[in-house]
């Protein structure tokens, strides 16, 4: 890990001043003032913003912190001029925002690219229609200069499909800045990257505006990201009728180094401060859960090995109801793939060697490409093993069964299906010695657990994110596995819905002790859920660099998190190892 060295005050002082150009430097650039926005119309208006006041100087960058649902890109397309206000004012430099133009730069979450054109074709065709007057040999070198200040000088001349997603989200930030706009509008560009990359473009991001001195208006839901890269972070309260809460200004010196933000008690204070404030509000927007009114019959799925006897506890200890200290165990599992060229075999897991015990719960993480949904993968039966073994409850693992349940993520639900059928499926399947009404109540009880009470009967389809991703974990825990797998399963959803469902997720599990294994890449998560936390080099050859005890009382729960002692203890272990793998990547 890097060490923590404070900047000179000179270099401080320069980097925390926003350069300002105009006379008046307490005029704003931008000003929105009471704007309401509403879709639809009669008795189907849905109210979206109400009441927005939000004042923005030259060279400020803002972040603006919401959820899903909650109008952050109704606002950022107000801005852009995509969409006028119903009422109220959004003003540049005193003038009316009416259409979209040069002068705002927008980056979206999705990649707005040519599939035909190579990235320099891309940014070329925003300079050729906004410079047409310009000569040839001029647009051109403007093109690949900000080609080149996004670090893609070296796949000027490749297409979208050859590159990741993190080098056509770069793409979309040299189009927007190759206009020479003054305000650079950034909605959630970075939320479906893996959390290297997404670290790297904030960086770059950060760089071109120190450079650049635009203004930039970020939307995010993640408020690390909030705290890394703003002056402000200003929350957007969910709607109907959205509205801002209170500024926080971020005061910390620039530039900011990730690992010594770990020690730093301003970052700490606001970080708890923004992320407690964000809860309350999500709080007093989510309904209270349904009462428990279905008691779980006393019943063992076929997967039990004595389900068929087991029905009631016995009188006399039985060693096998003791914990399993070798419940799983992964022998020397390696896993090799063919090369694209054909020529012989990549290594992409080497000697995964772990020893896991029942009711453990334990979170893999790593950078992308380090193979750790592969290891979950083999472990779920899904991908065969090239080498080493795998062994859950005495049995070697060589195929896919209902003993294992995995979340995914995306649930991978039947859409024509409701909540109560799909999680039905399953329970049909393990339960066939159950009467009609226990597996009834099985469903009904587990979808009532994770807050599905009131959509039980709701098709698939018509479910958001959230609510499919909760079915898929309800039909995890109703299949009573012998181990729970969950592949990232909160990766596309907002910090709230992220927040309650793995408060959800914690909840159910309190109750069942299933031997769980889950695949992140975010630290808190990891912190959050798990007894252990398994660190994984960097692919090929990844292997597990590193095992971190989480020894925090349990129930947890995200508020008792930020405030325990040990809780940044841990949370630097694990972020100066992803920083040591990033620096050997």
């Amino acid at each position: 890990m890097k060490p923590c060295v404070k900047m000179p005050m000179q270099q401080i002082t320069m980097s925390q001043q926003p350069m300002n150009p105009s006379n008046d430097p307490s005029q704003p650039l931008v000003e929105l003032v009471n704007v309401c926005k509403s879709y639809g119309e009669g008795s189907s208006q849905s109210p979206v913003l109400k009441n927005i006041n939000l004042s923005i100087k030259e060279g400020e960058f803002i972040a603006i912190v919401g959820f899903s649902g909650s109008g952050k890109t109704t606002l950022i397309a107000m801005l852009a001029g995509l969409i006028k206000a119903d009422s109220g004012q959004v003003l540049k430099q005193g003038k009316a925002i009416t259409a979209p133009g040069p002068d705002r730069g927008v980056v979206f979450q999705n990649y707005s690219l040519m599939p035909w054109l190579t990235v320099y074709g891309n940014v070329a065709l925003a300079v050729d229609q906004i410079y047409r007057h310009w000569p040839l040999q001029q647009r051109k070198a403007h093109t690949e200069k900000y080609v080149r200040m996004v670090n893609l000088g070296a796949a000027m001349d490749k297409r979208p499909a050859q590159l990741s997603g993190g080098m056509r989200q770069r793409v979309n930030v040299a189009r927007a800045l190759a206009a020479n706009p003054d305000i650079l509008l950034l909605d959630e560009p970075l939320s479906a990257l893996d959390a290297l990359t997404r670290g790297n473009l904030q960086d770059e991001i950060l760089a071109i505006w120190e450079q650049e001195k635009k203004t930039v208006i970020l939307i995010t839901n993640d408020v690390d990201e909030a705290i890394y890269m703003a002056d402000r972070v200003i929350p957007l309260n969910p709607g109907p009728n959205a509205t801002l809460g209170p500024d926080f200004t971020i005061a910390m010196p620039r530039p900011r180094d990730r690992a010594c933000l770990n020690h730093n008690p301003e970052f700490k204070r606001l970080r708890a401060e923004i992320t407690q404030y964000l809860m309350a509000i999500g709080s007093a927007k989510t309904p209270a859960g349904q009462a428990d009114i279905i008691v779980l019959p006393k019943v063992k799925p076929n997967t039990a090995a004595n389900w068929q006897t087991a029905e009631a506890l016995p009188t006399v200890l039985d060693k096998t109801l003791l914990p399993n200290p070798r419940y799983l165990e992964f022998y020397q599992v390696s896993k090799s793939y063919p090369r694209p060229n054909g020529k012989g075999t990549v290594k992409v897991v080497d000697s995964f060697d772990m020893i896991m015990k029942k009711g453990e719960f334990i979170a893999i993480i790593g950078h992308s490409g380090c193979g750790k949904s592969t290891v979950l993968s083999m472990a779920a039966g899904l991908t065969g093993i090239s080498e080493g073994g795998i062994v859950l409850d005495n049995r070697e693992i060589d195929s896919a069964g209902p003993d294992k349940g995995v979340v995914f993520q995306a649930p991978n639900l039947f859409p024509w299906l409701s909540a109560f059928e799909n999680v039905m499926l399953g329970v049909d399947r393990v339960y066939p010695h159950a009467s009609k009404a226990e597996r009834q109540d099985i469903v009904t009880y587990y979808l009532n657990r994770v807050g599905l009470g009131d959509a039980l009967h709701k098709k698939a389809k018509e479910l958001s994110n959230g609510m499919r991703q909760r079915v898929g974990i309800a039909r995890a825990f109703a299949l009573s596995p012998k181990l729970l797998l969950l592949d990232e399963p909160f990766g596309m959803l907002d910090s709230l819905t992220r927040w309650e469902l793995q408060e959800v997720l914690m909840e159910v599990w309190e109750r069942t002790h299933v031997t769980a294994i889950v695949v992140t890449h975010d630290v808190d998560e990891a912190i959050l859920l798990a007894d252990r936390v398994v660190m994984m080099t960097n692919g090929p050859h990844a292997k597990i660099g590193k095992i971190l005890d989480i020894d925090l009382p349990r129930p947890r729960n995200r508020k008792g998190l930020l405030a325990h002692d040990r809780y940044y203890g841990y949370r630097e272990s694990i972020l100066s190892f992803l920083n040591e793998c990033q620096v050997h990547h």
